[in-house]
C-alpha cells in the first residue's frame, strides 16, 4: 500500500495537495484524467470519472434552462446578407 503525509498548500483561492508517483501508480491515476473528489464520513474520496458517451438525445434530457444560462438556442437574427 503506497501511503504519504502531505503539506496542504494555497493555490490560488483553494487548497491542493501533490500526489506522489507511487501513490497515483498505485491508485491507477494519471495526467489529465478527470476525478470525483467528495467527502464520506469525514474522510476526502478521490475516484476516477468513467468517461460516459451520452448520445445527443440523453444530453437534451439533461439540459436545464435555468441552470445553463437560459435557452438553449439564441434567438435567430440576421447577421450579415445570409437569408434564411
Amino acid at each position: 500500500m503506497a501511503e504519504a503525509v502531505l503539506d496542504i498548500r494555497q493555490w490560488g483561492n483553494s487548497l491542493g495537495v501533490r500526489l506522489p508517483a507511487a501513490v497515483a501508480r498505485e491508485a491507477h491515476l494519471r495526467v489529465d484524467q478527470r476525478v470525483r473528489i467528495s467527502v464520506q464520513g469525514g474522510q476526502v474520496v478521490i475516484a476516477p470519472v468513467t468517461d460516459v458517451h451520452l448520445t445527443l438525445e440523453e444530453r437534451l434530457a439533461r439540459f436545464d434552462p435555468a441552470r445553463h444560462g437560459g435557452e438553449s438556442m439564441a434567438p435567430v437574427r440576421d447577421i450579415g446578407a445570409e437569408r434564411w
